[in-house]
Order: structure tokens, then sequence, then C-alpha cells
């Protein structure tokens, strides 16, 4: 078998496939891709077993097979290469010799047949969606996620579609991210929670496409088929949690403030907070917003007044600074607010601006106790 393609474009879609490849494998023909040739058109693919992607693209030849190369020595060849034509050919010695305009480099490769096939969905629903706003949904929750293996339905983002429209939560029983659209429906009522590895590559490939992309999905997989890629992934199975039963409903007290200006101070004041706790205490009284932290064995403390617009009750609340410095990252708006009821419940974060139409973003977060 023989084909020539250019070492950009090659290396452009192998370097979004590596993504896929674990760095330890315990199937040895998992560190390879696999190179499928057919009627002038090659298909890459790359799999973890959990996860598997595959692009499709042009290529000149004439005839038919399928290899599985080295993934690692590839990716390193590729990216030295300056924009040209290669000319990859199958020798009988079981290596495959790639010819530059500089020089030959021959490869052993893998019988294709040993790569595992990517899933078939047997009857799914399916759903379309704009690329750049799945990307959205994703950047906006996944940092919520957990990391607990003993709590797997907790570690993935959660998809719930319906025909009123689309929610994605994530939470990792510290915070929550509830993320709703709609603007966009789906034929029929579905829930599925997705592992974070396949919805980080998705991120960072569609972050800037507006495309329409295919969400094919049944109990165990998900198949998402976007311009000349597709990529299959295995869901986590398990129950999620009733989100909506943690989302506290009568918030009297608001307060509406400036983000970059909170994010700041936040991040200020909490370089001198406890390093094990990252405790902050929010004290608003009127249109005063107090920021204190105070780390005792060090004796480091700081504190900051900003002005705010609040309606309710003094207060005095704790939270953990990391987790509300990554949620006012996340946001785009100039203006947000946070509800909160009593020092013991959880605080919501909501943008007052900086959002599309239909489009809802809704961030939870426990409070900490303050030791008076």
């Amino acid at each position: 078998m023989k084909f020539i393609v250019s070492s950009t474009y090659l290396l452009k879609q192998l370097q979004v496939l590596g993504g896929v490849i674990n760095n330890s494998n315990t199937l040895p023909i998992l560190d390879n891709f696999l190179f499928e040739l057919k009627d002038s058109k090659l298909t890459v693919s790359s799999s973890d077993l959990e996860t598997t992607m595959s692009s499709t693209l042009d290529v000149e030849s004439d005839e038919d097979g399928s290899i599985a190369l080295p993934a690692r020595l590839l990716l390193d060849t590729l990216k030295t290469f300056p924009e040209q034509p290669l000319t990859f050919v199958v020798e009988d010695n079981n290596t495959v010799e790639i010819s530059s305009n500089h020089g030959k480099y021959a490869l052993a490769y893998a019988d294709g047949n040993e790569f595992p096939k990517a899933v078939e969905l047997d009857n799914p629903s399916t759903t379309t969606i704009a690329g750049d706003i799945l990307a959205t949904a994703i950047s906006k929750t996944i940092f919520a996620a957990g990391n607990d293996d003993l709590r797997p339905v907790m570690s993935g983002v959660f998809f719930q579609f319906s025909t009123e429209g689309l929610t994605f939560v994530a939470t990792d029983a510290h915070k929550l991210v509830k993320y709703t659209r709609e603007d966009i429906k789906a034929d029929q009522v579905a829930e599925f929670i997705m592992p974070k590895k396949p919805l980080n590559l998705l991120k960072g490939i569609l972050a800037t496409s507006d495309e329409a992309l295919t969400i094919e999905y049944n109990d165990s997989n998900a198949k998402f088929t976007f311009e000349n890629s597709v990529l299959v992934c295995r869901l986590i199975d398990g129950k999620y949690p009733n989100y909506e039963a943690v989302i506290p409903k009568e918030n009297p007290n608001k307060l509406t403030i400036d983000r970059t200006q909170f994010l700041n101070s936040v991040r200020r004041v909490s370089i001198f907070s406890n390093k094990t706790t990252h405790q902050i205490r929010l004290k608003i009284a009127g249109a005063e917003l107090n920021i204190s932290a105070e780390d005792i064995d060090y004796s480091n403390k700081a504190e900051e007044r900003l002005t705010c617009d609040y309606q309710g009750d003094d207060m005095q609340i704790g939270f953990n600074s990391r987790f509300l410095t990554e949620m006012l990252n996340n946001l785009s708006a100039d203006q947000v607010q946070l509800e909160m009821s009593l020092p013991n419940r959880a605080g919501i974060l909501t943008p007052i601006d900086g959002l599309d139409e239909g489009e809802q973003v809704t961030m939870l977060v426990m409070p900490v106790m303050l030791n008076s």
C-alpha cells in the first residue's frame, strides 16, 4: 500500500488524535495510530479502549490496506518537517518507508487487524448542536467535576437533554455548576454522564468551530460526529445525584458586584489565608463588602473593603477561596450576583450580563464554617 499526504495536514490531525493515547497502555497496540486506506481516503484512529477517535484525510492513492504505526515516533518525526508532501510505502520486510524531500525513514508497523474496533451504537438517540456551543457548555462545567475514584459518577459531566432544552451539570460536592441552553432542544428526553477525557478533547477541537455536530447516544456509549472526525466513548455507569435538591430555592440576601474587582480581591486576600483550608471571610453590611483572611499559625492576615449593591440582612459567611476564584474565572460577565440565605447554606453565583439568549449559568459554592 502506498499514499502521498501533506506533512503539516497529517501532523495537525495526528496531534489531535494523540490526545486519546495514554502514556502507559496495557495493550501495546494502543501505542499506535491505525491507518486505514480506501479509495484515496485515509482514516487514522487512536484508542485507549474507553475512547476511540478517528479522522478522515484526503490523500493521493489508489490502493487499500490497514496498518498500525507507532504514535510517538511518527509525531516526533512529523514535527520536524517543514510543509512538504510525504510518501508512505509499505515494504515487504514489515516496515513502512516514508520519503520526504530530503531523505527516507523506515519504521516498523503492526498488523491493523490487531487494533480494537470502535463500538457500534445500536439504535441510538440523536441530537444536533453547534460545535462552539458544546465547547462552551463543556468549559463552563468541567472544572467543577470531581476527581474522586470512589465516586465515579461525580467525575464526569451530566448531560440532560429534553424537549425543553439542554442542561449540563458538574459537581464535586463542594461546588456545582449548572449550564442550560433553552435555545437548543432534543427530540426526546435522555440523560448520560460523560467522562472528562473525551470532553477535554472535544473542548479543544470545537472551540473555534460553529459547524453542526451530531451526538448519538445509548445507555453505554456516546458518539460525536463533526467535520471529518468521529469520537466514540464509553459513558460513566451509574445514577447522577439529584442536584436540584441541593440548590437552595429561598435566598433573600442578594449581593451584586463587579466580577473582576471581586475576583482580584479574593485572589489577593487568599494569599494570606490558611494553606490547608484556604478560608476567606465575607462580611456584608449595607453597601460594603469586607473580605478578610487570616493564617493564625504564621500571624498573616489581610482585609479588603469593596463597595457593592446588597439587599438583605447583615451577614458573615466563609468560603474556600480556591472554589470562589475558579468560579469567578469561569464567568465572562462584568457584574455577578451572589445569593445567600444563611452562613451554613450554599451561596449561588450567577452572571448578570454577558449571556447569549437562552443561555443560563448557575454556580453553587458550599460555605466553610467560620471560627468566630
